[in-house]
């Protein structure tokens, strides 16, 4: 075993929105299922047709889903104090999207769903995610890496959106 060295493209974009309108629009594109339910489902789908109507079913209009939900900056207010910018992490990701890029590159299960950070700041509200295509670019797999351009166009195209 080895360290592997893997460059990370940071895509960025800035909104001259409010914070919460940038939130507001993320949430109206990715689907919100109650993560309980919806991992019971999973496990007691018996066929993949059925495993996958269920994930069909959970994503939202983007063809995304959230799983997890982080604000950073609630914890940094309680330290520094109302003033303190909003930031929030957002993990979103579609299972059947992972599924096909792990089939190529095992490893890809360590890079999804993907982070979305939704940072204000002084300039506007700073909206980022790291490109799945240069997490899985090192494992030299065009199978896996188109997947995951797929998946980073869905993503950027719907930052983009929420920016407008």
């Amino acid at each position: 075993m080895g360290t592997r060295h893997i460059d990370i493209q940071r895509f960025s974009l800035v909104s001259s929105r409010p914070f919460d309108d940038v939130i507001a629009r993320v949430d109206a594109a990715v689907g919100h299922p109650d993560m309980r339910a919806f991992g019971h489902s999973l496990a007691a789908a018996k066929t993949s047709e059925n495993l996958e109507k269920i994930v069909r079913e959970a994503v939202g209009l983007s063809g995304l889903m959230e799983f997890g939900r982080f604000d950073i900056g609630g914890i940094l207010r309680m330290y520094h104090g109302e003033q303190t910018h909003r930031s929030l992490r957002l993990v979103v990701g579609n299972p059947l999207i992972m599924k096909q890029m792990v089939e190529h590159v095992p490893d890809a299960a360590s890079y999804a769903p993907v982070t979305l950070l939704i940072d204000e700041h002084s300039d506007g509200v700073h909206i980022s995610y790291d490109r799945m295509a240069s997490f899985l670019a090192p494992y030299g797999n065009p199978a896996a890496l188109k997947v995951a351009q797929e998946l980073d166009a869905k993503v950027e195209g719907l930052l983009a959106e929420a920016c407008e």
